[in-house]
């Protein structure tokens, strides 16, 4: 039996075809309702992520403006035993300001994460029992002395998924060619790099703390420890670690 005989353009049309395919099931397999499978650091050494660190870029899916300077974390770890949740947890304390806020307020707050799987020290998970949902935090990469980069991904039952991700440096400036690898590896996560902003860390010292000091690592760590500010009422502001899902289209 002869074999099929190809003209030169239909083996072009066929290598640029295949070559298409995969790109084009990648699109359509982006379901907006559901985080992404995330390919976290293998083998991390949490205690050496632990202390200070400056968020010095930020990304939300949920905003198109930078909305916040000054943000700041600091890491510890409770391994206290606790019925009800066992096992380690990691609590970010943070504070931040609002880059439009003329009287330059330091807010504060705190998340706490459990640790589902001992063997993915990279997997931080989050639930709170007024939100119906779970909030998953993967350390992507971090060399511990220098930078660390977070994605943050949670769902909801009929909204689009939340995502968003930092960007860690232990000083407030980071170089350029290490932010742009960073970045890049963001991608692969459909985050929109156009919208991940620089977060602002100069003139933070003049900032007002209206509750009184910051003190780093004062977050209780409790298994029921909710997303917690201190700061004056507004209804229509959130802090950088509030979810916002945007709802799913009907259409």
């Amino acid at each position: 039996m002869m074999g099929r005989q190809w003209t030169p353009l239909a083996a072009a049309l066929l290598l640029l075809l295949v070559g298409a395919a995969p790109l084009a099931t990648a699109a359509l397999g982006d379901d907006e309702r559901v985080c992404p499978t995330v390919r976290a650091i293998r083998h991390l050494h949490l205690h050496d992520m632990l202390g200070h660190w400056y968020v010095v870029q930020y990304y939300a899916s949920s905003e198109e403006l930078p909305e916040y300077r000054c943000m700041r974390a600091d890491f510890s770890l409770s391994t206290a035993p606790s019925t009800a949740a066992p096992g380690p947890r990691v609590t970010m304390n943070f504070t931040y300001a609002f880059s439009d806020d003329p009287m330059g307020e330091r807010l504060r707050g705190n998340i706490t994460w459990l640790l589902p799987d001992l063997g993915r020290p990279a997997h931080w998970r989050h639930q709170e029992e007024s939100y119906q949902g779970v909030y998953n935090t993967y350390v992507l990469d971090s060399d511990y002395t220098t930078w660390a980069l977070l994605l943050h991904c949670a769902e909801q039952e009929g909204s689009l998924r939340y995502l968003s991700s930092f960007i860690l440096s232990r000083e407030p400036d980071l170089p350029a060619n290490v932010q742009a690898y960073l970045r890049d590896k963001l991608t692969r996560y459909a985050i929109d790099l156009e919208f991940m902003f620089p977060m602002a860390q100069d003139d933070c010292d003049n900032l007002v703390d209206i509750d009184g000091p910051v003190e780093p690592g004062s977050g209780s760590g409790g298994p029921d420890e909710q997303v917690v500010t201190q700061e004056r009422p507004r209804p229509d502001r959130k802090h950088p670690m509030q979810r916002h899902h945007k709802p799913r289209s009907q259409g």
